[in-house]
């Protein structure tokens, strides 16, 4: 897993799998930091915005005046990446609700579009940006991208359902990629930083 300066990427920790995303980055030679307040996003080159429940992490970022402060890095070019809560939070648009978003990506999504705890699943994704071996999905109370802009480009699609999708700076998956032993996404997210 060489082959990564040592890159260092902000995992926002309100709430979600911090750990897991951290650990995984810190495999691939980077440094995995968890961000607790906005000051401490100056020392990192990307962030991401794990899974949990986006009501209230996005909540948690007004309370901690952390939107302006991603918003900025957002518009300076850094990478950020929201998984399932992550990719919420990011999209401009929600299907029939309102809740505080960063309105970063052209897309609209759709909370818990796949179902509750309950039908969580996994399933295998064709991710041709990552190779030709099939990514191990972990779907968990997951989003869909019902629509994207026309600068976003799809990169994977379960059940004619965008669940994973890219817009310059902004990646973004409607599954758990920290919950897997499949390294290729956090290695397609570190190798954004410029």
């Amino acid at each position: 897993m060489s082959g990564i300066s040592t890159k260092k990427i902000g995992v926002l920790d309100l709430q979600g799998a911090v750990r897991e995303h951290i650990k995984m980055i810190n495999e691939l030679s980077a440094q995995g930091i968890p961000i607790k307040n906005p000051n401490e996003l100056s020392g990192v080159q990307a962030l991401i915005i794990p899974g949990g429940e986006s009501t209230a992490i996005g909540k948690l970022m007004v309370k901690y005046n952390f939107v302006e402060p991603v918003k900025e890095m957002a518009s300076k070019g850094f990478p950020i990446y929201g998984t399932c809560a992550g990719l919420i939070l990011l999209a401009k648009r929600i299907v029939g609700n309102s809740q505080p978003l960063l309105e970063l990506m052209d897309i609209e999504v759709k909370r818990n579009a796949f179902g509750r705890q309950k039908e969580s699943f996994e399933t295998e994704l064709d991710i041709y940006a990552l190779g030709e071996e099939k990514y191990p999905g972990v779907f968990i109370r997951a989003p869909w991208i019902e629509s994207v802009g026309e600068n976003v480009e799809v990169l994977a699609v379960y059940n004619k359902k965008t669940v994973m999708a890219r817009e310059k700076n902004f990646l973004v998956t409607a599954f758990h990629p920290e919950l897997t032993n499949d390294f290729r996404i956090h290695k397609y997210f570190i190798d954004m930083i410029k």
